[in-house]
């Protein structure tokens, strides 16, 4: 089986209606009661449409899946480092 960032990586190299496919499908998979409320799912929603939506008209670009994961594991190390 995959481990997840290899999911990641194969979900991000998906065309944007597939990308968009496969959010939503996790957000709704999300919103059955992992979400604290209604309204943030709503707002989840609304962010990754919005998000998809700048991307397809240029106004943002991807990055590269390891490059992102990399940064983020950095910034929890520094904040885990904080406190």
């Amino acid at each position: 089986m995959a481990d997840r960032d290899q999911i990641v990586e194969q979900a991000l190299s998906l065309a944007p209606e597939d990308r968009a496919y496969v959010a939503d499908a996790l957000e709704q998979s999300l919103s059955s009661g992992s979400f604290a409320s209604a309204e943030i799912a709503a707002a989840w929603a609304h962010e990754i449409e919005r998000r998809l939506v700048s991307y397809d008209r240029g106004e943002i670009k991807a990055s590269d899946a390891e490059v992102a994961l990399e940064r983020i594991r950095q910034h929890l190390a520094a904040q885990r480092s904080k406190g």
